[in-house]
């Protein structure tokens, strides 16, 4: 315990890392205080009302830290920008001047992350719009004002709030502190737990006992599980053969190659929830169309996602489905199994090239396998904990225990990293 303290008290002797660590978390509270400016023209009770009766927005306000359900400067966090890559690394995988690019180094990736900002514009605009219409559906008069300069002026400035968190989460990531996006999300989160604690004791009585202290057990089973899951990790032995090279000799080692449970992290419940946002916003955007049954079948679909049974089931389906492309994006098993050969390297056991990467391939999807049902099973569980404890004002549930526990794992390791660099400097 004192080891640790010590080592958390030497983060802030490093000058250049403590400035980094003010520095993101000077970003966060700028975050938090825009999450706190409403918009003109809407009701606010109304509005919190709506959210508190309505658990598919409850979670995404979530993920806005609570800037949706005030109608917020940021009312959308950073879904847009998200849903934009997604977008992209669909293409990238479609398209095969995308995939040129990707594969061209710093100058191409950096040619997609600026088209990945330009199609977040107009993805936040029509996101927007679709949420007055929304709010304001079935005789609700939550935006008071609706007149189109009104509509237009709280399109733009919510527009403008999410290329806002867009570039603040750019900046932190550039710090090296973490990433941005998910710190963002992650403040989101831990900024919404003091008001929910504070309403379930509100209305708490002894009757709620037995279900609190289930929801608690629930709690801590899911932390722990995350943490062993997301530290779970298969290591593959690597044996590197002895060479010669003039009078010296190198190789003759054995290290290991990890191959992560949860290769993906978190990134697959943020992409499945920005992805299931679009078909909805896109019907509630149409529901007004004066075309007969064209707005029949948009109403359909918004009704159909409002279904919390098919909701969850689909939510799963997609948990599970993202899980398996991000690894497949992020991970190449031939490109890893060619860089191991040019080393030197192989596996015990299996020939060096294509069958090692047909090797490694297998036993990911093995392991992916485990770690996509556990992901799934973590983005449901908010409906399976409120239909077992009655508890719903404790909203958080197991995608934002997720992202807590990820993100504060993730960013310890960058912070560990840097402090590292530092040391190996100092010799």
């Amino acid at each position: 315990m004192a080891g640790n303290w010590e080592k958390f008290i030497s983060v802030f002797k490093m000058h250049d890392l403590r400035k980094k660590i003010f520095f993101v978390l000077g970003m966060l509270a700028l975050f938090r205080l825009a999450a706190h400016i409403p918009v003109p023209g809407v009701d606010t009770g109304a509005l919190r009302q709506f959210f508190a009766g309505n658990q598919f927005f409850g979670l995404l306000d979530i993920f806005s830290g609570g800037g949706l359900s005030n109608f917020s400067l940021v009312m959308l966090g950073v879904g847009p920008y998200i849903t934009s890559s997604i977008v992209f690394q669909l293409l990238t995988m479609i398209i095969p001047r995308l995939e040129e690019l990707s594969k061209e180094g710093e100058s191409g990736r950096q040619k997609i992350n600026q088209w990945t900002r330009y199609l977040t514009v107009p993805l936040a605009a029509l996101q927007t719009y679709s949420t007055i219409n929304l709010l304001n559906r079935g005789g609700r008069m939550i935006i008071t004002d609706v007149s189109p300069l009104n509509i237009v002026t709280i399109v733009l400035t919510v527009t403008a709030g999410t290329l806002f968190l867009m570039w603040i989460g750019e900046l932190i990531s550039e710090k090296g502190i973490g990433n941005g996006v998910s710190l963002i999300i992650f403040a989101g989160i831990v900024a919404r737990i003091p008001g929910d604690i504070r309403r379930t004791f509100t209305v708490f009585d002894s009757s709620q006992v037995v279900n609190l202290i289930v929801f608690l057990g629930i709690a801590i089973l899911v932390i722990t599980g995350i943490v062993f899951i997301t530290e779970g990790q298969r290591n593959i032995p690597v044996a590197y053969a002895k060479r010669v090279r003039g009078m010296r000799m190198y190789g003759g080692t054995s290290t290991h190659l990890p191959l992560r449970v949860n290769q993906a992290g978190v990134i697959p419940i943020i992409f499945a929830l920005s992805i299931m946002l679009f078909p909805g916003m896109v019907a509630n955007f149409l529901v007004g169309s004066g075309v007969a049954w064209l707005s029949h079948f948009a109403q359909s679909i918004a009704n159909l996602f409002q279904n919390q049974i098919f909701y969850g089931t689909l939510y799963f389906l997609m948990v599970i489905l993202f899980t398996y492309f991000y690894t497949a994006v992020t991970f190449n098993p031939l490109q890893i199994a060619e860089n191991i050969q040019k080393q030197g390297g192989f596996v015990p056991g299996i020939r060096p090239g294509r069958a090692t990467a047909e090797y490694l391939h297998k036993v990911l999807n093995r392991i992916t396998l485990a770690g996509a049902f556990f992901l799934g099973f973590v983005a449901v569980l908010p409906f399976i904990a409120q239909s077992l404890t009655k508890i719903q004002t404790l909203t958080i549930g197991g995608t934002g225990i997720l992202i807590v526990v990820s993100v504060v794992l993730e960013t310890i390791k960058q912070i560990r990293a840097q402090m590292q660099m530092r040391d190996y400097d100092t010799f």
